[in-house]
Order: C-alpha cells, then structure tokens, then sequence
C-alpha cells in the first residue's frame, strides 16, 4: 500500500483554524489547542446565537406592539386576537414597525380592531 504523506493537508488545516482565530487575543490566537477550543466554541455559539436572534425580535416586537397598544386601552393578547377575527393579517415585525415610525396608521388599526372586538 502507498505512504500518505499529510504535511500538506495537515498545515492547510492548521492555517485555517488559524484564519478562524483571527483577531483573538493571547493564546486563543496562538496556541493550536486554544484556537481549536476558542473557535469551535466560538461556531458553535454562532449556530445557536443565530436561532436566538429571531427569538430575541420577536420578543422585541411583541414589547413594542404591546406598549402601544395599552395607550388604547386594550391588552395585547386581545388586540392579536381581534386582529386574527378580521382576517387583518400583518406580522408582529409590521406591526412594530407602525407603532413607531406610523402612529395614525397604528392606531386606525387598534381602533378598527377595538370596534368589532367590543361589538
């Protein structure tokens, strides 16, 4: 059986762990073990941090609408309730985005959603 001879591929692995470490400091960016701890540690918070953004604006959005929607005298849980009752269907992100930057059109919204949910 023919020899393998690894150098080559061993120090492209190495250079890119390397290349990953970028910018650590110490031996995070030095030392091979500590720069396979730090950046596998480090990817592996980036897959999970990316899930955990889409929940941490949704939270957001939720807080917003919530805020504004108490002006009006009605509890967000009712508010998302009515909207669902006439067929209004806006997402959380589109209805955080009017409660800020377009009040009047927000609160034509709540209003419209007070009417027939009072009724």
């Amino acid at each position: 059986m023919a020899r393998v001879k690894r150098a080559i591929h061993a120090r492209k692995k190495k250079n890119d762990y390397f290349k990953a470490a970028k910018g650590y400091r110490g031996g995070r960016g030095r030392l091979l073990r500590s720069v396979k701890n730090a950046v596998d540690r480090s990817r592996l918070y980036s897959y999970r941090d990316r899930k955990v953004k889409k929940r941490d604006f949704r939270k957001l959005w939720i807080t917003r609408i919530n805020a504004t929607v108490r002006k009006y005298g009605i509890s967000y849980s009712n508010f998302i309730y009515g909207l669902k009752l006439l067929d209004i269907e806006l997402d959380r992100k589109t209805l955080a985005y009017l409660s800020l930057e377009e009040p009047e059109t927000f609160g034509r919204i709540v209003e419209t959603v007070k009417s027939r949910f009072a009724a």
